[in-house]
This record gives C-alpha cells, structure tokens and sequence, in this order.
C-alpha cells in the first residue's frame, strides 16, 4: 500500500498501555508514538474483533508535546513508549492513565500528580538484551519476536556489563549493575573473555563464575538479592517507594505490620525500624530465593518474622497473623492482589499502603477493597520508568468504622 494511501486519524486521550485512541471508520484503533490531538497518518498493526492496534507513521499535525526522540532506535524497538514526548507532558499523560483507570474500574473521581524521579535517561540497572540469529545483542519490536540489533540504549545505565560490545551465541543476556557498583551477567551463553563483570549466573540462577549476590544499598541498610532476584530498576526507585511508603504507613511503636509480597525485604527492614523492639513485621515472599536473600539482609531482627509462603497462604496459615495487624503493605506483581484482598481486609488493620506498579490493577483492587469497608485516601504517583508508559503508585486505603 501506497504510504499516502494509509488512513488518517485524529488522536483523542491517551490509553493504558502507551497508545493513543482514535477511531478508524467508527472503530476503536489505538495509536503507538502518538499524542492526544494529533492527526497522523497510521499502519494498521493488529486488528479484533473490538479494536484494532497501529503505529502512527507520520504526523501531519503535530502536538507542542512532541520532541525530537533521544533515541535512533525509538518507534522501532519496543523498549519505550514516549521518547516523542516531553518529559514534564509524559507524566501528565501518566496520571491521565491513573485518573482514567480508577475512574472507570472504581467509580472514583480523583485528580493525580505523577511525580518526576531523575534521571531520565541513562536510569535502566538491569536490561535482558535477546540476541539475533548472528549473535548481536538487541531489543525486541513491540508485540513482536523479531529483534532490533542495538549499539547504545540510551536508557540503560552506563556502568552496566558492556554487552552491546559483543556477539553472543545464545540468548537472553541479562546485565545488571547494583547500587554498590557490582556487575552482574546471567545468561547461559559463552561469556566473552574480556568483558569486564564480577559475576555470571545462569539463567537457573546457579553461579558459573565469581559472585552473583549483589549488594544493594538504601542507606543505612545493606540488602543481598541474588541473580535475576527482583530489584528496582530505577536507582532512585527504592529510596522514593521507602520514603513514601513510611509517610503512608504512620506506623507507630509497637505496632504489628504485615509486609505482603516482600520480596528481599526492602520494606521490611524500615518497617521494623519504626515499629522498634516491642513490634512486630510479618513478612511474607513467596519466590524461594528471594525469601532466602530476605533471610540473609534481615537476621538478627527479633521484631522480624520473615514467612516464605505466598501471600494467599499466609493469611490462611500463619499464626502470626491470626490475631490480626495495626497496618498492611502490600506490593503485589503486575496482575495486582485481588484473591488476597478479602483475606487482607480481614485482618482488621487501620490502614493498608499499597505499592502498584499497574493502575489497572491497583483500581481493580481498590474497588475490591471498598467492598470489604476500605476507603482510597492519599495516592501517590511516581515516574520511576522515564520514557515508558509504566507508571508506580503508593495508595492509602483506610478502613472505615
């Protein structure tokens, strides 16, 4: 086809997930690398029953958000969403999302403020790069297996292991630099001689060469996570989520705190320093090596219960958690916590802080939650993922009496 054949569209409100909507012959079609009142001419991607996907590939009216995208690479790989977007007007169309996701899935009207973390380039610690069938490193298409051979990612931090720099016979590579400085590669392909890192792992996590229990710092504690172990990508990411999630959570001395979906124990470990000797954190992981990494940062803690179970088991099972809790902080993976949240309303607690790196999901949750005598209070947003669509929230639920 003909590229000025192509259909033209006028691009309304920004959508979850990065594209815009507009409509095609009275067909929703959402729009990648657009913006809100453009017109744009598009190439239809992917077409359903309800909807059809495309990418927006050229402008003919062009918002006064549009820049010019740091990236050669941006609307080929499927890294970023928004390298076209002014980085004050990518927030606001972050919290347009927020607003949009708790409006129409909790039925609540509420004004959102997306915070801006820097940097915002160069703030990606742990990239998994694919490989090309001649071994280059690269970064997937967007909905796509077909990769795009990349030299430089210009949101990748630039102390991370120089994969880039190499041909590799077998992919993914994952690269990973810590907060300390420790370099990291996890892949199970022939690591070149000269590439400068303190440790390789495979992808089943076992060690091939040097360390691989990096060291992460949020001042003053020292936390171990192991391998591909989850960790914030963003370096400012766990001192922005700990200082907000203790602003939140107003514990006090002596209170008894449930830390859900703890991970290393991020949380936790601040969490018991506010509720000091006579309290008591109940933290709860579920993946094997992140509850033996929590173990490992957080011995020593009497006020620490550290539970390696899934949340859903935990509120069935555990004892400590039968007489119920003064305050709850969960921070569950993308697809939210909606099979604890009856279970975690029951424990009673006046207040639970919920970490979300999903405002589908969180909204969901909080409709969920209003069900079983929880009001949404304070909400904060942050743009832990510069030029991406994803977006990280610490919402306040109260009960209410």
């Amino acid at each position: 086809m003909n590229g000025k054949s192509l259909p033209v569209v006028e691009v309304g409100p920004v959508a979850h997930g990065g594209s815009c909507v507009a409509r095609l012959d009275g067909q929703v079609v959402f729009v990648r690398h657009s913006l809100p009142g453009e017109r744009v001419r598009i190439r239809v991607t992917d077409t359903t029953k309800r909807f059809l996907r495309a990418d927006a590939v050229e402008v003919l009216e062009a918002s006064p958000d549009r820049v010019e995208p740091p990236c050669a690479l941006a609307g080929t790989c499927g890294g970023c969403d928004f390298q076209h977007v002014e980085p004050a007007a990518q927030r606001r169309l972050l919290a347009d999302v927020v607003a949009e996701q708790l409006r129409r899935l909790a039925g609540i009207e509420r004004d959102v403020v997306v915070e801006e973390v820097r940097p915002t380039l160069g703030w990606r610690t742990r990239v998994t790069w694919s490989t090309t069938p001649d071994g280059r490193p690269g970064l997937r298409k967007h909905r796509s297996h077909e990769v795009v051979p990349v030299d430089h990612c210009p949101i990748a931090h630039p102390d991370l292991p120089d994969v880039t720099a190499h041909r590799w016979d077998s992919g993914p590579v994952e690269a990973i630099v810590s907060s300390t400085g420790q370099r990291l590669v996890v892949t199970d392909a022939t690591v070149p001689s000269d590439l400068d890192v303190d440790g390789v792992a495979g992808t089943d996590g076992h060690r091939r060469a040097g360390g691989t229990r990096l060291t992460e710092h949020v001042a003053p504690h020292d936390f171990t996570v192991t391998g591909s172990g989850f960790w914030q990508v963003h370096p400012e990411a766990a001192r922005t989520l700990v200082d907000a999630v203790l602003d939140a959570v107003e514990a006090r001395p002596g209170d008894r705190v449930a830390d859900l979906y703890a991970g290393v124990g991020l949380f936790t470990a601040f969490l018991a320093d506010a509720v000091g000797p006579d309290g008591l954190v109940v933290s709860v992981e579920a993946d094997r090596q992140g509850a033996r990494d929590a173990r490992r940062s957080l011995h020593g803690r009497s006020q620490v219960r550290l539970v390696a179970d899934s949340t859903e088991g935990a509120l069935r099972r555990d004892p400590a958690l039968a007489d119920g809790v003064d305050v709850v902080v969960l921070d569950p993976p993308r697809t939210g916590a909606r099979k604890a949240v009856p279970a975690v309303a029951a424990l009673g607690a006046r207040r639970v802080v919920y970490v979300a790196c999903d405002p589908a999901a969180l909204a969901r949750d909080v409709a969920t939650f209003a069900e079983h005598g929880y009001r949404l209070g304070p909400l904060r947003a942050f743009a832990l993922f510069p030029m991406t669509h994803h977006v990280e929230c610490v919402a306040v639920l109260d009960r209410v009496d």
